[in-house]
């Protein structure tokens, strides 16, 4: 059990690595794309002499700022400190739809699918 136990917190912790490193790679084609957009953008506004042309710097902006705190910041934290949060005080939340699975109803709905593939062979 304790190896059981072991191995799945070990991939948990690769599984929240790769998501980490995702959004490193996410935050460098973005951080790209924003910036072309921003200088685009920019020109653009002072050459046609139409500030409105800035606007989308402002959505673009939320978005950027998210994909730092999410590879670099401290978003996780506040993500594992929100879910434990939950844990604690809403812990009714969490509760699976017909309660938790059973070895009895496990083994009823094996049966039933059991039955209903031969019941389809005949």
């Amino acid at each position: 059990m304790e190896r059981q136990i072991l191995m799945q917190n070990q991939m948990r912790e690769r599984q929240m690595a790769m998501q980490v490193a995702w959004s490193r790679e996410i935050l460098k084609y973005f951080g790209a794309f924003f910036t072309v957009v921003t200088v685009g953008l920019t020109v653009g506004a002072i050459k046609r002499k139409k500030p409105f042309l800035l606007a989308p710097i402002v959505p673009l902006g939320c978005i950027f700022a998210y994909q730092i705190d999410s590879a670099y910041g401290t978003l996780i934290y506040r993500i594992r400190g929100e879910a434990e949060s939950i844990m604690m005080s809403e812990h009714d939340r969490l509760d699976l739809p017909h309660g938790t699975p059973t070895f009895d109803s496990i083994e009823k709905a094996r049966r039933a699918r059991s039955s209903l593939a031969s019941f389809l062979e005949k």
